[in-house]
């Protein structure tokens, strides 16, 4: 591992700070966690010494150089540029756009209809059951996987040829929150077998939220 000169304003059960950490592991690149609570006294991501930090008040933030970078995906192309060894994007550029396509259908069509605070609105200010929350749930993670499903490598151990990228990194935590939700996940056979390749890889299996220091 590199010598540690990052920080990573993390929460063990966001996505978006999963998949910082598998990015870091897999670049084997060092760096501090520092946990920031998502629901602990109404939410540390809310308090003014993590604002001060990301006026947004989300996690994850990367602090490298003196810079805070916020949204993983931007945090994620920066780790590629920088630290491009191993590479996380194929040479090719039609092939990264394949791999970065997939990418975002979670980045940008999934995860953001199933985070935590649009959750939390459809509970507290549109008044909806569990139920109704969980169906919504389970309506947008249905919707994104069945393209996902079909878009992957139907013979390969990775989402897209035989060296694992940024795809990869982006479907864990998402298959992750999705097996968390008890989503149905028997008609995407493709991606079943990717993740339980990918979580044997030793970057995915220690970015693990059940694994991280804040784990509860």
């Amino acid at each position: 591992m590199k010598p540690a000169t990052m920080k990573l304003y993390t929460f063990f059960r966001s996505s978006a700070a999963y998949r910082v950490r598998i990015a870091l592991n897999y670049k084997a690149l060092s760096y501090e966690s520092v946990a920031v609570h998502l629901r602990r006294n109404g939410g540390e991501h809310k308090k003014e010494e993590y604002l001060a930090v990301n006026p947004q008040g989300l996690v994850p933030v990367l602090e490298h150089e003196g810079q805070a970078l916020i949204q993983s995906p931007a945090i994620l192309e920066y780790l590629e540029e920088k630290f491009p060894d191993p590479p996380l994007l194929p040479a090719e550029a039609v092939d990264r756009a394949h791999v970065r396509g997939m990418s975002m259908l979670i980045a940008c069509e999934m995860h953001p209809l199933c985070n935590l605070r649009v959750l939390q609105y459809l509970r507290s200010d549109l008044g909806q059951s569990e139920e109704g929350v969980n169906s919504w749930y389970h309506h947008w993670i249905a919707l994104g996987f069945k393209a996902l499903e079909e878009m992957v490598d139907s013979s390969g151990p990775y989402c897209f040829g035989k060296k694992i990228t940024m795809a990869d990194v982006y479907l864990v935590p998402q298959y992750y929150n999705a097996q968390r939700f008890k989503c149905d996940l028997s008609n995407y056979p493709n991606l079943k077998r990717i993740v339980k390749t990918l979580n044997q890889v030793s970057a995915f299996a220690e970015a693990a939220p059940e694994v991280q220091a804040d784990a509860e």
